[in-house]
């Protein structure tokens, strides 16, 4: 189902309603907030010189760091006696990032979550158990919003007591799950252990899963627990942009689409800053053309993908962007080598031996870095000989893939730290003396 019009728009009447807000943006940023109109002045860049979508590129680059520089409310467009939600981040490496909104700002945002709900296959017929934690963090509301939009029947569980959650969805009917890739997994697993086998017992036929990074192995791990028929779609957003709505995965699995009406991607070489050529993979850059709020212009969000423009075969026009390699701020060093968690996590996956559960350490010894890699066990066993021949497999795989050695360490099922949020999976405690 497509919820409004315009994810059909032709390309050429896209681009120039894109023009029209990107001006009004600019103008009115440079007016308004002086931390912008002094990086504007500083490139040598006025609002007259957006004559057309590739002038983007000539204005300058917001980091998470100007937000914090900025703290709370310098890069704001409006006063604050206009805005009516305030959320944050955790702020735990330094000052939170704040983000305002508007009543437009909300209304915006719930357009655009609904969007991206139906994009994954919910409904006015669905009863949407949400899973994230409510509170500060922007996913929650943002969800909540735009599938009681649609229509949806809420069930604002938030996350904890995953024994009550299973609860709710045997006696509410739950058809769909709002979660983390890795708080679907866990809410199977304590499934299983009440005695309740996901697929035959529960009706959850559908999970909209974000704020971490779905892999196609994860995807595979959670058909494995949830069964082989449920439709699993992932989204993307963060609270600086707006929270969840940015883009969402249609029912063809072939990206994501980014809600062009209201956002303007672009893909950057993440050391140059330079603007790649279409299908690059490289930094995804996002410039908000309809905020009243916190109107972020070309925000690096460190995260790494490409850019499609084609149409989809659903009928939507806007472009989509894959599904994320990784960030470029979550890349680990280790001896020279550049490393993705999300390349240990396909490995682990791929598997069948163990689960889906695991801990990434890193610690040096001297001047070298080790890398050691903890994981379940999907099953008990006592035989050494099988524990080595699972291992030194892992250890090979890891080899292949990364290009450096590994040490891995084989755990009992249900010992790691299952988490409810967003996974905490990488140790680096190479700066720790």
């Amino acid at each position: 189902m497509i919820w409004s019009k315009e994810e059909t728009l032709p390309r050429k009447e896209l681009e120039k309603l894109q023009l029209e807000r990107l001006q009004e943006t600019v103008n009115r940023v440079y007016e308004r907030v002086p931390a912008y109109r002094k990086k504007m002045d500083d490139c040598g860049v006025k609002p007259e010189d957006i004559k057309s979508l590739k002038d983007l590129a000539k204005l300058p680059f917001v980091t998470k760091q100007d937000m914090r520089d900025n703290y709370p409310f310098g890069l704001f467009a409006v006063p604050k006696d206009k805005l009516v939600r305030i959320h944050a981040s955790s702020g735990t490496t330094g000052k939170p990032t704040v983000v305002g909104y508007t009543q437009g700002d909300l209304e915006t945002w719930t357009e655009c979550v609904s969007r991206i709900a139906c994009m994954g296959g919910a409904s006015e017929k669905d009863v949407a158990q949400i899973c994230f934690g409510y509170g500060m963090f922007t996913g929650a509301l943002g969800l909540h919003y735009g599938l009681e939009k649609i229509g949806a029947a809420i069930v604002p569980s938030s996350t904890g007591n995953s024994q009550k959650q299973i609860m709710y969805m045997q006696d509410f009917e739950t058809s769909l799950l709002v979660a983390t890739p890795s708080y679907a997994l866990r809410l199977a697993e304590v499934a299983r252990e009440m005695g309740v086998e996901p697929e035959r017992d529960l009706s959850v036929k559908i999970a909209l899963v974000g704020s971490e990074l779905l892999t196609d192995a994860m995807r595979e791990e959670m058909h494995k627990f949830w069964g082989k028929d449920i439709l699993i779609t992932t989204n993307y957003g963060m609270s600086e942009l707006m929270g969840p709505g940015v883009s969402g995965e249609c029912l063809e699995h072939s990206g994501l689409h980014i809600n062009e009406d209201y956002f303007i991607p672009e893909i950057i070489d993440p050391k140059t800053g330079e603007v790649l050529p279409e299908g690059s993979e490289g930094e995804l850059v996002i410039t908000c053309i309809k905020k009243e709020g916190l109107p972020l212009i070309r925000y690096r969000t460190k995260d790494i993908t490409r850019l499609f423009y084609e149409k989809c075969k659903c009928g939507r026009t806007f472009c989509r962007m894959e599904n994320l390699s990784g960030r470029s701020d979550d890349m680990l060093k280790i001896r020279g080598v550049n490393v993705f968690p999300s390349q240990i996590e396909e490995v682990i996956l791929s598997v069948s031996e163990l689960g889906p559960h695991y801990e990434i350490i890193l610690e040096r010894e001297g001047y070298l870095d080790k890398l050691t890699v903890k994981v379940e066990l999907a099953h008990s066993t006592d035989s050494f000989s099988e524990l080595e021949r699972i291992k030194k497999n892992v250890q090979g795989k890891l080899k292949i893939i990364l290009g450096l050695d590994a040490k891995v360490m084989l755990e009992s099922p249900n010992t790691l730290q299952r988490f409810e949020g967003k996974a905490k999976r990488v140790k680096d405690l190479r700066g720790i003396q």
